[in-house]
């Protein structure tokens, strides 16, 4: 694959280092000349100076033959911009996006970007994970089938606890995928009894976890 990448700070350094050593043909690209030197001394041709918010750049670094276009720059807005030119200017087929700020997610999604990584976001639900106490975090979006995957830990207070599943009204557009009790995992049917301390993963809608998160006490 061809992949180019917009933004070379320690992400965008480290990003190339090891799409490089997976055998894919990779340019970084830097705009600013001192950082560029210190990447070019050690990535050689892998790294152009330029800026990919520029679409003189982006066709000198011969992005219509680009299979994916990577922007993580530290700014989201020159990320959006970077994204939306592959895309539209150039036919990239695939664009991921950094986001610093996790409340764009919803507006990069709207735009077309087709895949958006948040640090502080991935950050935020490792810390919740490990907090103790009730938990609902979400693992993954399925941006195309717009679902989430959500991790729950049943509180021993919850009012979900000890009811079969086809006594608890479940959102509409929710569905339970597995339980894991202790170390053992469990494939959830009708009759699946749900316990305290459980941990459960559901395929949801944006718009049912609210839902979903009272339901099982984890509001």
């Amino acid at each position: 694959m061809y992949i180019i990448i917009g933004g070379g700070g320690d992400v965008g350094y480290y990003l190339t280092r090891n799409l490089l050593n997976h055998g894919h043909e990779v340019l970084l690209l830097e705009k600013q000349t001192a950082r560029y030197q210190t990447l070019s001394d050690e990535l050689g041709q892998a790294v152009f100076k330029g800026d990919a918010c520029e679409a003189r750049t982006m066709e000198e670094a011969g992005a219509r033959r680009a299979d994916v276009v990577i922007a993580v720059t530290g700014e989201d807005e020159d990320n959006l911009v970077i994204c939306q030119m592959a895309k539209k200017r150039f036919n990239v087929s695939r664009t991921i996006a950094r986001l610093n700020n996790p409340k764009h997610e919803e507006l990069f999604q709207k735009l077309g970007i087709d895949v958006t990584i948040s640090p502080t976001k991935s950050i935020l639900s490792l810390i919740e994970s490990e907090l103790p106490g009730p938990r609902f975090v979400q693992l993954m979006n399925l941006k195309r089938a717009g679902l989430d995957i959500v991790e729950m830990n049943i509180p021993p207070l919850s009012p979900v606890v000890g009811k079969k599943l086809t006594q608890i009204n479940l959102p509409r557009r929710c569905n339970l995928v597995l339980i894991i009790r202790g170390t053992e995992p469990i494939f959830p049917t009708g009759d699946t009894e749900l316990m305290a301390n459980d941990d459960v993963y559901a395929l949801v809608t944006r718009e049912a976890e609210e839902e979903l998160r009272t339901v099982f006490g984890t509001a």
